[in-house]
């Protein structure tokens, strides 16, 4: 096969590396791997069998088939857009259906930015938003999350130095990787920021609705003309079905609309219509979540009991009130990173580096260690741990690689 010719590609796709997997572990995999990656949700919660009814309903004759297998506007199908609609708190005019939370964020993003504009991020980050970011030749400018959310305070002095960005991209509740919630009243203040200074708030929330302990804090204010919410199916249904949502302020509304008809022209008119047959009937969708919620706050806190139990002064870590993952904090300075990950997986196990989540220009998170618990039972968790414990120990005594 002849060698690419990157005289014919676009400088767009000469400038992109082939994306690298931030999750996955060195080396060959141990058939009996047990690893704190997560990122899907609790499998024994998701709704299997409500979604094979859904579809069968679909499916059960030609007649009624046919409209889940034809063409649908662009906004998405007019039902499961009001479905939406109450759930946010907004006209439905302001919501666009999309193929999952990045499909969202690549819609809005191709949308506001221009090559060379500025969006100040979270540091760290979700690794795959800088991916989409780079479609569009915008810059990220790295702002610290912490475990009360994006240093808002940070911003503002940023602000008052000049800085004028296009944009502010953030996950405001159980930010990934850092598990930080935004309180309301840094809430209030980004919004009042964003309104002052001319910027859109890209809020990319998917695990708002993961909370198990603790009292909600208020959503961003969708009424603000300077708010987008994204968000996504993927962690409460599950990831696989690649069905997501904007709440659009309305002068953005038509400009997506019309780089979706240059692109995927709608989300599946399928997918749709088997995930309305889920959630439409009443408390079917919050009774999805509490299961879920029940699972991933027991997960927790065993994720929590097993670290104090194997790796007390080895890792600080604090237990969230919800999303997926702990965020922990190497204490010996004679165990690395990239040692650890390697000896991890020969243990057995595997974790996300922290390095992974960087934002170039800010920090570098090579102390840090992303443990997902969301989709592993207790006792795999407490395997895992154990697993963890014995690869710091080799580290530690120079056993490692």
């Amino acid at each position: 096969m002849a060698a690419p010719d990157h005289d014919r590609l676009s400088q767009l796709a000469s400038r992109l590396t082939n994306p690298q997997a931030f999750v996955g572990v060195l080396g060959d995999r141990r058939p009996d791997a047990v690893e704190l990656l997560g990122g899907n949700p609790a499998t024994e919660a998701l709704p299997a069998a409500a979604l094979r009814a859904s579809i069968d309903g679909l499916l059960a004759d030609g007649v009624r088939a046919a409209p889940a297998l034809r063409y649908s506007g662009p906004r998405g199908l007019d039902e499961l857009v009001a479905w939406l609609a109450d759930r946010e708190g907004v006209e439905p005019s302001r919501i666009v259906v999309t193929n999952g939370g990045l499909h969202a964020l690549s819609l809005v993003t191709q949308v506001l930015l221009d090559a060379g504009d500025t969006v100040v991020t979270d540091d760290p980050i979700f690794p795959i938003a800088l991916r989409v970011l780079q479609l569009t030749g915008a810059g990220a400018l790295p702002v610290p999350v912490g475990r009360d959310g994006l240093d808002v305070g940070a911003l503002d002095e940023l602000l008052a130095r000049g800085l004028r960005p296009r944009a502010v991209y953030t996950v405001a509740d159980f930010q990934n990787p850092t598990g930080g919630v935004l309180g309301a009243a840094a809430r209030a203040r980004l919004v009042d920021l964003a309104e002052r200074f001319g910027f859109v708030v890209l809020s990319d929330n998917p695990y708002r609705t993961s909370r198990f302990a603790g009292a909600d804090e208020p959503d961003l204010p969708a009424g603000s003309d300077r708010v987008v919410r994204i968000n996504t199916f993927s962690k409460s249904l599950g990831p696989g079905l690649r069905l997501g949502w904007l709440v659009l302020p309305p002068w953005l509304v038509q400009p997506v609309l019309n780089v979706r008809a240059r692109t995927d022209q709608h989300p599946s008119t399928f997918t749709q219509a088997a995930i309305l047959g889920i959630v439409r009937p009443a408390g079917a969708f919050d009774r999805i979540l509490a299961a879920l919620s029940a699972l991933h706050g027991a997960r927790a806190a065993a994720l929590a009991t097993a670290l104090r139990t194997h790796l007390a002064g080895q890792v600080e870590a604090e237990r969230p009130d919800g999303g997926f993952f702990v965020w922990a904090r190497l204490l010996d300075p004679a165990v690395t990173l990239e040692p650890l990950h390697r000896a991890a997986a020969a243990h057995g196990t595997g974790f996300s580096r922290g390095t992974s989540f960087a934002v170039p220009g800010g920090r570098d998170h090579d102390r840090y260690l992303r443990l997902g618990f969301s989709d592993i039972p207790e006792a795999g968790i407490e395997e895992a741990v154990g697993r963890l414990a014995a690869a710091v120990s080799a580290v530690r005594d120079g056993r490692g690689a």
